[in-house]
């Protein structure tokens, strides 16, 4: 799908008319236009498990999937585990291509991304950027838990976007969140959620990656420390 005209016009709409809607609204609303040309695609974070929630709450059938680049937090593993048994879901797990994640290893190492920081995005694009590829295959529309207030680099972020890299709309029902609101709704409702958050990882990635702030640091600092200054991403929600 391209961006017309039309569209363009359409998301503006969308931004307007849904500009106060409560994001359970905002995920019904888009899953009856969409179909199953929508999917919701999760990092098993605080955000996307307030929105795992919301989807089984709400009743809607959606597809709803995740990325296993190999190298996850042993918690992590063991929050999808929970979150299936939970809701009784079947969360879609993707897995990079191994040849491509052989080459890589065998061409730059196995800790490849602490050299440069191109080596840290071509791990990246191998273990996350590529399968995430595949899993849009046949979507129209991706629902994702960004929030404006995670990261400078996401504070222009709207509701509903234009995902130029991958030719998606993609919605962001939580992007008006602040992050109390999102954890006084996980213990309201007793959502399951990554024992990491407790022993100070608000931002949780691989684990060769991911490492615990410091009071007063930003929420992803944490997140490829090694790299001086610069917005760090891994590319997901590059526009």
């Amino acid at each position: 799908m391209s961006l017309t005209e039309t569209l363009k016009r359409q998301i503006e709409a969308w931004n307007e008319e849904l500009k106060d809607t409560p994001p359970e609204q905002v995920i019904e609303y888009f899953h009856e236009y969409f179909g199953k040309r929508i999917a919701f695609s999760t990092s098993l974070g605080a955000e996307d498990q307030v929105l795992t929630h919301m989807v089984v709450e709400t009743g809607i059938p959606a597809r709803i999937f995740t990325l296993d680049t190999g190298r996850l937090f042993p918690e992590t593993y063991e929050l999808i585990a929970l979150t299936n048994a939970r809701y009784k879901i079947n969360i879609e797990v993707l897995f990079p291509d191994y040849k491509q994640v052989e080459k890589m290893v065998a061409e730059k190492g196995i800790n490849l991304f602490y050299d440069s920081v191109e080596n840290r995005k071509l791990c990246c694009r191998i273990r996350k950027v590529e399968p995430l590829k595949r899993a849009f295959k046949n979507l129209d529309a991706w629902i994702c838990g960004l929030r404006k207030d995670q990261s400078v680099l996401r504070f222009f972020s709207k509701l509903v976007e234009w995902d130029e890299k991958n030719g998606l709309i993609k919605i962001n029902p939580l992007i008006n969140w602040n992050e109390k609101q999102v954890w006084e709704y996980i213990r309201r409702h007793d959502v399951p959620y990554n024992m990491l958050h407790d022993k100070g990882y608000p931002s949780i990635g691989c684990e060769p990656c991911t490492r615990a702030v410091e009071p007063g640091e930003d929420s992803r600092a944490g997140r490829w420390w090694w790299e001086e200054g610069g917005h760090r991403e891994c590319g997901l929600h590059k526009k």
